[in-house]
């Protein structure tokens, strides 16, 4: 049952009133059978919309008010389509008049003969018998409508609505809701969970189940649960899964293997990937949440819990007592109804933004008796909460503690009363945002904008304050977080997302108004479809899919979402034929779908806000897409293909936002920007060779605002830059300014780019700030000016005729500061911190030199001991600036990040970098620490790499604090290096290692005495490379539970593995350029069992091994039986491979070659 049309018309029909007062009516003024018809509808659609306060109380309870209001909902939709075409037609005539050279184009082709005469007016447009008729219907309908408001009774009675008064929207909360109320009441079940987690009484997976009613708080626990420090501690990886309905194992499977490896394959096939599981996880510790089961199939549960094993631990999240049974729970936690006073905690810091009362003693009593009828539901609590947060008169407390939704039953899906109230009493505006999100599908996560963009387009964003469109659509985002209707993604803070419960809300409020189109789902479409979204793991599109939407031809969205996918493939009958058909469309999107050519068909889609042909490959636009005179947002984002944007671009006079990131072969503008006023995001303005006067078209554009970019800079000049008054831009916080990157072409005058850096001064509020390709040789004085207090990122990108750096430690707030590719500059000293500067980079946190090819000093003004020089700085990278001398600042107390790549003239000292934390030096003159700072104020290091270093110069003791407790530890292009101990290191306190190109190493410890099992049994990962002299490996290999990679090359040394001492839980071993390797294992006759011999082995690979013979000495045993991937590459001596020359029946992928005596 829909409550869209009560939801939504008070705002709706308003808007509607406006369009008739503000000029359909003297448009229309000379044609008087359509201007009387019109006048009745201004006329009768106040009175309708006077009694819709009293039409929502009655219709839930009598099925002919809903009715009414359903019938309603549909005109209204009606009226805004004609009201909507003659709004176009009087653009169109208008830009006409102003642009007469267009009636050459194919837009004469809409215009009746009488309207090319020279008696041409606005009567001149022609309405046809089919749009008299049109009005004729609707002027019917509304007088029907509004005969059958007298006889149900409907009057006109004031809002009971706590927010609803008019429909000014809120103002924008100062903060988001304090999440910690959701905590309330479930400590207990949160503390026995922890130990059951984290006890070690189980040998195969350990499942945990919380099962409740929606709104109780499952997932809540869940995260508490997941994110407790102490999991931390007790768990090598954990992973999250949202379920919901869609019990798909191969997407549950993919999505936790991602989390374990980012660059894993995105495979289909679920065998394969269970096999990479259980790789991954084998002797690992492994915590897995899936949160929202339905499924109730035992077997899909069986298949899906197959790659885990010990040490993995599971929390099942459902509301369906089954689920927690199929899944074989150790304990299942069924969370109860919260007490009152837990809930009223709840209630509170949602409403009173306090935890109890206490100071608010005139609304406990009314609170109290309203967190009752929560019932104990956490999330009913949160929701009224929210409703009343803003709200201090005790009559509109009592108003919704009174209010007859309260006594509803819940319905089949689980809708709460409370939740329906907290609907109820949101302002009109704010009803039809939330209902239209109904599309979106449940766990589908958004952006601010991105749902900014579809509300404007679909006309929800209206505001008599003038309140431009996305200040405005941000009110009402964040209005709708502050009541609880939307929530942060628990995945990713940017991005947004609905409860269940609320999405099942919303769905239950836009009724058929609102549909998606989902994969094995019914879809209840019908011809009062307004709104669709189109959902689909599938890949390729067929007709067959949208035989629906054929007979919509009222439809105002179309959106596709694709679950994981960027790509899809639309069948061209569907672009070609369907689309043309819904001429009513506002919203369009065809993000991520493989066309190649688009249809010359917007003159049909008069009406279109919205068009996204993101990720496509399209490579041009069609010149009626001009003629879309209402378009309001153009998404190009990412068309790699696509060469220009239409010529005609001036006719989008009311073009909002344009993106064309991503969308490089754009070699430049079309003229006709200065006309777009009205735009606010224009991601990035192209200046092609000969057309530098037409950057002066952004002079008209002062409502640019977010990240702009410039390119194209060497095609313009001074005096045209000036024109563009860039500094008058005041909505613009990030700015990239982008020359082209050939500096050496004779056409590019120095001069003259110093001259027009001067005029691109931007507005002081900056705060992003990108300079590339510049070619001049100093910058202007305004990058370094103390004004620009807002500016916290500054990357100066390939400016090669600068020879010294801005005074930029003159900047307040700068925090990230990256120089690239400065091929003139060799010294940076005190003109970099500014001169007389008593604070420089009081803020700066990052700084990256690179490709500084010349640079040879670095004066880091440390004299004046009065002046403390990057006391905030955290990561310092330094890379390819060869002949840079000396030494890095000396007191950096904040350092916690320091790269140093290709600086071999460089002496780098960490002695008084007592917070660092990740050290990556990777060829420098000289790695110093002179134990200056006390060992209980240094921090262990988390990842070590070390190479190529001329000369370290750390006693070993020193050496064993530092590093001895890193999980990465790497070194490599040691020349001198005999054995690791000589400079303090060791393979003790690492998980993963990797030692490379250190010809002298003999030895991986002075002592095998020293690699005690208990030390380094958390070695995952070991890899040596090209160590020519390094004469055997470690003899406790077979401890090493949970080694699981290993890989070997240029190892003279290595003859065979001895049958006992290979790593018992291996699956990936590389082996290569090892000439002395006769056989993979040496057998050993009184050994029967082989329980530690490479029995779980997936991926071997052997190349480049010139005396193998065979994998086994003496060929008697089955080896690798779980073998999967296998690669021998140029091994001439080899002639077996497996005894009785089986191959095992796991392997997938066999590649040999150079192999001649195989047998």
């Amino acid at each position: 049952m829909s409550v869209f049309g009560e939801a939504a018309l008070s705002a709706f029909l308003e808007l509607l009133s406006a369009k008739l007062l503000d000029s359909v009516l003297n448009f229309v003024a000379d044609h008087r059978q359509v201007h009387q018809q019109l006048k009745l509808w201004q006329s009768i659609l106040p009175e309708i919309k006077a009694v819709l306060n009293h039409a929502e109380e009655k219709q839930i309870k009598d099925e002919a008010v809903k009715n009414w209001l359903d019938d309603l909902q549909d005109l209204a939709y009606d009226v805004d389509d004609i009201l909507d075409e003659f709004a176009y037609q009087e653009l169109r005539l208008k830009l006409q008049k102003t642009q007469p050279q267009a009636c050459t184009s194919k837009v004469q082709k809409l215009i009746p003969t009488c309207c090319t005469g020279g008696h041409f007016s606005p009567i001149s447009f022609m309405f046809n018998a089919k749009m008299i008729s049109k009005i004729k219907v609707i002027t019917d309908r509304l007088n029907s409508l509004n005969t059958r408001r007298s006889s149900l009774g409907l009057s006109e009675i004031m809002s009971q609505g706590a927010t609803s008064k008019g429909n000014k929207p809120r103002l924008q909360p100062t903060s988001l809701m304090d999440e910690a109320v959701e905590y309330v009441g479930r400590a207990n079940e949160k503390q026995e969970m922890l130990e059951l987690l984290k006890s070690n009484n189980s040998d195969g997976v350990c499942v945990l189940s919380i099962v409740g009613m929606g709104g109780m708080g499952k997932t809540t626990l869940a995260q508490l649960v997941y994110n407790d420090p102490s999991i931390k501690e007790s768990f090598d990886h954990k992973s999250w899964v949202c379920v919901s309905d869609d019990f798909d194992a191969v997407n549950i499977s993919k999505t936790i293997l991602r989390s374990l490896d980012a660059e894993s394959r995105d495979e289909n096939d679920l065998n394969l990937l269970q096999v990479k599981l259980k790789e991954k996880l084998s002797g690992k510790r492994f915590l897995l949440v899936l949160d929202d089961i339905w499924n109730e199939s035992y077997s899909d549960w069986t298949i899906l819990r197959t790659p885990f094993g010990a040490g993995t631990k599971i929390i099942v999240t459902t509301r369906l007592e089954k689920v927690s049974s199929n899944v074989d729970s150790v304990k299942a936690f069924y969370l109860d109804k919260l007490s009152h006073h837990d809930c009223l905690s709840i209630f509170a810091q949602h409403a009173l933004k306090a935890r109890n009362f206490d100071g608010h003693l005139q609304f406990k009593e009314i609170g109290e008796n309203i967190v009752r009828r929560c019932n104990g539901l956490p999330l009913a609590a949160k929701a009224i909460g929210s409703l009343l947060r803003t709200v201090q008169d005790h009559s509109e407390w009592e108003k919704i503690n009174e209010s007859e939704i309260w006594d509803l039953p819940e319905d089949p899906c689980g809708l709460i009363p409370a939740l329906r109230l907290s609907y109820h009493y949101l302002p009109p505006h704010l009803k039809r945002c939330f209902a239209y999100c109904s599309i979106f599908p449940k766990d589908y996560e958004f952006e601010e904008e991105e749902i900014i963009l579809l509300w404007r387009a679909e006309g929800f964003l209206q505001s008599k304050a003038k309140i431009q469109g996305k200040g405005l659509g941000n009110q009402y985002f964040q209005d709708l977080v502050s009541r609880s209707f939307f929530q942060r993604s628990g995945k990713d803070k940017s991005r947004f997302v609905m409860h269940d419960l609320m999405n099942d809300l919303a769905q239950s409020i836009a009724g058929e108004i609102c549909c998606r189109l989902e994969d094995d789902k019914q879809s209840k479409f019908s011809l009062r479809t307004r709104h669709s979204a189109y959902v689909s793991d599938d890949g390729y599109h067929s007709v067959k899919k949208f035989e629906a939407f054929y007979q919509m031809t009222s439809l105002h969205t179309f959106l596709p979402l694709l679950h994981g996918k960027c790509r899809f493939y639309l069948t061209n009958v569907v672009v070609e034929d369907l689309f043309p058909r819904l001429s009513c469309l506002r919203v369009l999107s065809l993000r991520g779908c493989e066309i190649f050519d688009l249809p010359d068909f917007f003159e049909n889609l008069k009406h279109l806000r919205y068009l996204n042909f993101s990720s496509t490959q399209i490579n041009c636009l069609p010149d009626s897409l001009c003629t879309l005179y209402h378009l309001e947002t153009l998404i190009l984002r990412n068309c790699s293909k696509l060469k220009n944007l239409p010529s005609k671009i001036e006719n989008l006079v009311n073009l909002h936002f344009l993106d064309i990131s991503g969308a490089d072969s754009i070699e430049r503008m079309p003229s006709g920007f200065d006309q777009l006023t009205k735009l606010q995001t224009l991601s990035n303005f192209v200046i092609g060779e000969g057309d530098g006067h037409l950057i002066r078209e952004l002079k008209n554009l002062s409502n640019l605002r977010g990240n702009f970019c410039l390119s194209g800079l060497e095609n313009v000049n001074g005096q045209d830059v000036r024109e563009a008054k860039l500094n008058g831009k005041l909505g613009i916080d990030g700015l990239e300014l982008q020359w082209g990157a050939d500096l050496e072409n004779s056409t590019r005058k120095k001069e003259v780019e110093e001259r027009v850096l001067d005029f691109l001064r931007p507005q002081k509020k900056l705060e992003q700030l990108i300079i590339e390709n510049y070619g001049g040789v100093k910058f202007s004085s305004w990058i370094a000016d103390s004004s620009f207090k807002n500016l916290s990122s500054l990357k100066l990108r390939n400016c090669k005729n600068c020879k010294s750096l801005p005074s930029v430690g003159r900047l307040p707030l700068l925090k990230d500061l990256s120089i690239i590719g400065f091929d003139q500059v060799q010294k940076i000293g005190v003109e970099f911190f500014g001169e007389n500067q008593l604070n420089p980079f009081a803020s700066l946190e990052i700084l990256s030199f690179e490709s500084l090819p010349n640079w040879k000093e670095w004066d880091t003004c440390e004299g004046d001991e009065k002046v403390l020089k990057l006391p905030s700085l955290r990561e310092l990278s330094i890379k390819t600036c060869p002949q840079l001398l000396g030494r890095l600042p000396t007191h950096l107390p904040s350092l916690q990040k320091l790269e140093i790549h290709s600086c071999m003239s460089l002496v780098v000292s960490i002695s008084s970098f007592p917070s660092l934390c990740e050290l990556s030096i990777r060829g420098c003159a000289e790695l110093v620490d002179d134990c200056s700072s006390p060992a209980k104020e240094l921090s262990f290091l988390q990842t070590l790499s070390l190479s190529n270093i001329s000369k370290f110069n750390i006693p070993a003791d020193r050496t064993m604090l530092r590093f001895g407790k890193s999980e990465h530890f790497e070194i490599g292009g040691w020349e001198e290096l005999a054995s690791l101990s000589q400079h303090g290191f060791s393979l003790v306190g690492h998980r993963f290692i990797t030692v490379g190109c250190c010809p002298q190493l003999q030895s991986l410890e002075a002592e095998e005495a020293e690699l005690q099992p208990d030390k380094i049994s958390r070695v995952e990962s070991l890899m040596i490379v090209s160590c020519d002299r390094l004469n055997r490996l470690p003899q406790v290999l077979h401890e090493l539970t949970f080694l699981t990679v290993m890989e070997i090359q240029g190892f003279r040394g290595l003859v065979s593995f001895t049958e006992n001492n290979l790593p018992p839980n291996l699956k990936k071993l590389k082996i290569a350029g090892c000439e002395n390797l006769k056989h993979l294992v040496d057998e050993k006759e009184d050994n029967k069992s082989m329980s530690s011999t490479l029995f779980l082995l997936k991926d071997l690979e052997i190349q480049n091994c010139a005396s193998l013979m065979s994998l086994l000495s003496k060929g008697n045993k089955n080896i690798c039986s779980q073998l999967q991937l296998l690669r021998i590459i140029n091994c001439s001596k080899l002639s077996c491979l497996f005894s009785n020359t089986k191959f095992p029946i796991t392997l997938k992928l066999l590649i040999i070659g150079g192999c001649p005596v195989l047998e």
